[in-house]
């Protein structure tokens, strides 16, 4: 990644914390220079300047969503990922329905109200099954239900909608389109950008995300990123940094950076205001001891603790090293909640639902 000062990029940066203060929009050539900031002194103010607009937009809150990674299994074959379709070395797993349904109910009697429901694409479950897992959740338990399983059909989309789903995840990780084609053989960015605009027409609180560091990735990718998070006005954003996994196309390649995954959720929080922007398992990984801590300070506000059974976590090996794999549920509950108050912040009690306003197109219930 390029360095804009040292390009010969110009520009005064009491200009662009004057911008940011009276909540003007940045240029892309404003947020590469903000990328590009390695001075302390400079990330710190970067940082307050994000926390601030947290602060007024979405509050002191921090919103917890019990993850259930649920299947490993994959269709696909992105370079990046660990549970890729061809990686032969990883054991494979399923959750039975009752089983999920279960670990739902857990996560409900432990005080979320969110679950999150993420697989690989794994079309075993069809459907006519994934539609009854939405309705027995919602019928058991008190919460919200984010679905995060990938690509597929637009009448899937809204049988699960109509079953009961609320949101939706579905990444992109880089807005550079031939960037993407590299890095996923299965699908096409095109492809990806218009199942976004079917989820936010069906109803669904919608959101994405990308990875920092990818290899081949620039400043200026992270300055479009982050503007397209804006364009699609999603509810929520996940940032997080990529972790070379030595099992796909990509091993041999540097991880990406603490540092500049901080900054891209700084600039996403001061560029989208109000979106719902977690601080990732996958920063936590890179940086233990405070990582989570570190991204809810610089303009993050949630957290997705794994509430998934600890004799499957090892296996969701998205990337190496994951942390909290050995700890059960409460354990990593009552970790976390001390990491939030540590540094004065409080837990919702409430869905976190978006704080946008509601699709004038979304489907009736």
């Amino acid at each position: 990644m390029e360095n804009w000062f040292s390009s010969g990029g110009i520009y005064l940066l009491n200009n662009i914390w004057e911008k940011i203060d009276s909540e003007e929009d940045l240029t892309k050539e404003e947020l590469c220079c903000l990328l590009s900031l390695e001075d302390p002194e400079q990330l710190e103010l970067l940082y307050q300047k994000a926390d601030k607009i947290r602060k007024k937009y979405v509050g002191d809150e921090v919103h917890l969503r019990g993850l259930i990674e649920f299947s490993n299994y994959c269709r696909n074959n992105c370079h990046y990922c660990g549970i890729r379709r061809d990686n032969k070395k990883i054991k494979r797993y399923r959750m039975e329905i009752d089983e999920i349904l279960n670990t739902a109910i857990l996560a409900s009697h432990m005080g979320y109200k969110t679950v999150v429901l993420q697989s690989g694409e794994d079309m075993y479950y069809t459907t006519d099954k994934l539609v009854e897992l939405i309705k027995l959740i919602k019928s058991n338990a008190d919460v919200a239900i984010t679905l995060s399983i990938g690509e597929r059909s637009y009448d899937d989309y809204v049988r699960f909608f109509e079953a009961g789903a609320d949101r939706y995840l579905m990444r992109f990780e880089t807005s550079n389109p031939e960037l993407y084609a590299k890095l996923h053989p299965d699908s096409s960015f095109e492809n990806r950008m218009n199942i976004l605009k079917w989820l936010k027409q069906i109803g669904y609180q919608t959101g994405s995300g990308i990875m920092i560091g990818l290899p081949g990735q620039s400043i200026e990718d992270l300055a479009q990123d982050i503007l397209k998070f804006k364009e699609l006005d999603l509810d929520m954003i996940g940032v997080g940094p990529y972790i070379c996994h030595q099992d796909t196309p990509l091993a041999g390649n540097p991880n990406g950076t603490v540092e500049m995954t901080l900054k891209v959720i700084a600039l996403t929080r001061i560029v989208t205001k109000n979106t719902h922007i977690p601080a990732t398992t996958a920063l936590a990984t890179l940086r233990p001891a405070d990582g989570r801590e570190k991204a809810l300070q610089a303009g993050a506000n949630v957290i997705m603790p794994n509430v998934s059974p600890v004799k499957y976590r090892e296996f969701y090996e998205l990337y190496p090293n994951k942390i909290c794999i050995r700890e059960n549920a409460k354990q990593c509950n009552s970790c976390i909640k001390r990491r939030i108050f540590s540094i004065g912040r409080t837990i919702s009690k409430g869905y976190g639902h978006s704080l946008k306003k509601k699709m004038d197109n979304a489907i009736a219930l």
